[in-house]
């Protein structure tokens, strides 16, 4: 029988803040299958998601097959908008859901993940980061700075990530991150310039996989995901009409689960899949496959 091990790995998820989203469920299955994890969390919900921990109102959520419940072995401050703390404007450092937490910048991570874990701590490294604060504007109507911003954290950050990171991490490490059918279709409503993130996204995971390979050995993946309900998916603001749209249009008619997404993340994470980087791995019931709905050729009642 063949079975994900990753007992002795140590995984960082970049981007969870809740216990809703793929990111998630992803630090869930890797934890499943035997990995430390850390996670990286944003400032301002910091606070918010330790204290949900802390009253134990994610246990159910973080409940394990055998009863016990995922710990996380730390979690860390991070904006990844930031590649080192003077990058950070005054306002933000002085902030005061940012000013506590030490620093918070990708650099800042690089070296606590040192200071705890030592030279090498990484084997699996998980970008769940994405952000478009102009994100229900049509592409036509975004401004100058929030199509940067949504490249910015949302694709630059993985190369970031992967240039801080990369020397840290041990022979055989994976990468992977989160992409969506947008960067190669049109999805009306997903604006802001986060389609364009998107294929940007998916172009580094091929050039990263190339370089990060060759330097460090690491494999490099994204994992396109079907539409799904989450507290960040929210802002989109039709979020709810995606998902319904393509369960109903999918080869498997049916809704995403995001412990599909995680249960992926592990495999590809894992050494069963170290054949395998630079490529962009559908989890969406199939849904990319289609060229028309469904019901297209259904007479009309």
């Amino acid at each position: 029988m063949l079975n994900i091990d990753l007992k002795g790995r140590r995984a960082l998820v970049a981007g969870v803040a809740d216990d809703h989203g793929f990111g998630f469920a992803i630090a869930k299955c890797l934890a499943m299958a035997g990995a430390t994890v850390c996670v990286g969390t944003w400032p301002p919900a910091l606070n918010i998601f330790l204290n949900l921990i802390e009253r134990g109102k994610m246990d159910e959520s973080r409940k394990m097959p055998d009863g016990s419940l995922l710990q996380f072995e730390k979690i860390y401050p991070l904006d990844a908008a930031f590649d080192t703390l003077d990058a950070a404007p005054e306002d933000v450092r002085t902030n005061k859901r940012y000013k506590e937490t030490g620093d918070f910048s990708i650099a800042g991570l690089r070296a606590q993940l040192v200071a705890d874990f030592g030279a090498q701590p990484l084997d699996i490294l998980v970008h769940s980061l994405a952000n478009g604060s102009e994100v229900k504007k049509p592409l036509l109507e975004v401004s100058r700075n929030g199509y940067l911003s949504a490249v910015g954290v949302s694709a630059y950050s993985l190369v970031a990530l992967v240039q801080q990171l990369g020397p840290l991490m041990r022979p055989g490490a994976s990468v992977l991150s989160l992409t969506y059918m947008a960067s190669e279709r049109v999805i009306p409503g997903y604006g802001g310039g986060m389609s364009s993130a998107k294929a940007a996204l998916e172009s580094d995971t091929r050039l990263l996989a190339f370089e990060a390979g060759r330097k460090f050995g690491a494999r490099v993946n994204t994992i396109s995901a079907g539409p799904y309900a989450s507290r960040a998916a929210s802002a989109i603001g039709i979020i709810e009409r995606m998902v319904k749209y393509c369960a109903a249009n999918s080869p498997l008619p049916e809704e995403l689960d995001a412990m599909e997404v995680g249960q992926t993340a592990a495999f590809l994470a894992s050494p069963l899949a170290s054949g395998i980087t630079g490529s962009t791995v559908y989890v969406d019931k199939g849904y990319h496959a289609m060229g028309m709905p469904a019901n297209a050729l259904t007479p009309s009642s």
